[in-house]
């Protein structure tokens, strides 16, 4: 039974919050809505902090630490009175206010976990948080008027792995603690794909999202992979740029198309008895590719106007398609395969 603030937290606020990635928790197995819930408000919370463009980037690492302290168990009200009250303050968005002034009853839920869960979120908060904290180290202020690229693909894949790659380890450990039996076969392969599921989510939001990141300093598209197509970074803000960094995003587009061979397999390899696991990966998946589809057919793709998101409604019936065929790995199989098929041809 859940008690009052327990209830706001992992209802309303974080509908608020979690914007689409709330559907994929609401589908979620019971026992493993809790821990999944706390940890990505969690994040979430560390990502406002890390975001807050108004607060020097010096600052807001500094109280992006004092969160991580906070989850892994150290004592200290007053830091988490100072977050409330001075970042609280800096935040446009009524529900990123309300989440930072919710910390000290989302750190008392987090305390109130099976020993299991609690160490499994401290794990993925702080590993979140190294990706959060890496941006900060890397990339100057939004407002310093220059842009700094990663250096080599390496960097990118090790990036990836922090901000979204551990999430699938961590999905895949909740999975096999409150969904018995839902993981067959050998549990480190599936650890593996995991981790390849969510970096193949985050090489595409890192391709849709280029333009728009580029325009605060931040480029992720290696600058060793730029030097090889006479670019610098600072030419993919030039109106031809889309052009002429065609060649890199294509690279770069087929290693995602890799991992998401890996998330498929994933998905495939759990029981079609768990319905609600499979629909949790089909979606994204799906999304994913259809997003990789939009970006070949945009030939201003470095351009933030025109970044290539799905329409609601597309999601909408990627939903409802996907309850017809998520209990057949042969319907998937054929699905996933005219999505990757389209893509190929492209490439």
């Amino acid at each position: 039974m859940r008690d009052s603030s327990q209830a706001f937290l992992l209802g309303p606020l974080l509908k608020s919050v979690s914007r689409s990635f709330y559907l994929t928790l609401r589908v979620l197995p019971a026992g493993m809505r809790d821990p999944v819930g706390l940890a990505y408000l969690l994040a979430r919370a560390a990502d406002t902090i890390a975001d807050t463009s108004l607060v020097p980037p010096e600052q807001r690492l500094e109280w992006l630490l004092s969160l991580r302290e906070q989850v892994n168990g150290a004592a200290g009200h007053a830091t988490l009175q100072r977050l409330a009250g001075d970042l609280a303050g800096q935040q446009t968005q009524s529900d990123e206010k309300i989440l930072l002034e919710s910390l000290g009853p989302a750190l008392s839920l987090l305390s109130r976990l099976s020993d299991s869960d609690r160490e499994a979120v401290r794990g993925i908060v702080s590993t979140l948080t190294e990706g959060m904290e890496f941006d900060l180290r890397t990339f100057p202020d939004e407002r310093a008027g220059r842009i700094v690229a990663l250096r080599e693909p390496a960097d990118l894949d090790r990036y990836t792995y922090l901000v979204a790659g551990c999430v699938g380890e961590f999905w895949t450990r909740m999975t096999g603690e409150h969904v018995p039996g839902a993981l067959t076969g050998d549990p480190d392969a599936m650890l593996r794909r995991g981790v390849r599921f969510g970096k193949a989510l985050q090489m595409t939001n890192v391709l849709r999202d280029c333009g728009k990141d580029l325009r605060i300093g931040r480029c992720y598209l290696p600058s060793a992979m730029l030097d090889r197509h006479g670019l610098r970074p600072e030419d993919l803000l030039l109106p031809d740029a889309s052009r002429r960094a065609r060649p890199v995003m294509l690279e770069l587009l087929r290693a995602t198309l890799d991992h998401f061979r890996e998330a498929v397999a994933y998905a495939l390899a759990l029981p079609t008895c768990f319905v609600r696991l499979r629909l949790a990966c089909v979606w994204p998946i799906v999304i994913g590719l259809e997003t990789l589809q939009l970006l070949l057919g945009n030939d201003d793709w470095l351009n933030p106007e025109k970044a290539s998101r799905l329409p609601r409604g597309r999601v909408y019936r990627i939903v409802m398609y996907s309850l017809l065929l998520v209990g057949s790995n042969a319907l998937l199989r054929i699905w996933f395969a005219r999505q990757m098929g389209a893509i190929e041809s492209r490439l």
